[in-house]
C-alpha cells in the first residue's frame, strides 16, 4: 500500500543523509521507525510477534 507522508525540508534532508550514511533507503528507515513505534505501543508488527504476545498471556 502506498501512502504519502509530508516532512519539512530540513527533516527530509536529514533522513536522506541518514539513509545514505547507513547505505540504505528512506523506505528502510521508515519501516524501522514504524516497527519501533508499534512495538513501543504493544502492537504486534507481524504474525510472529502476535504469536509470541499471545503465548505470554
Amino acid at each position: 500500500m502506498r501512502k504519502l507522508i509530508e516532512f519539512d525540508e530540513d527533516t527530509y534532508d536529514k533522513l536522506k543523509q541518514l539513509a545514505r550514511d547507513r547505505m540504505g533507503t528512506l523506505q528502510e528507515l521508515a519501516d524501522e521507525a514504524f516497527a519501533d513505534l508499534l512495538k513501543k505501543h504493544g502492537v504486534p508488527v507481524d504474525l510472529k510477534d502476535a504469536l509470541r504476545k499471545s503465548a505470554r498471556l
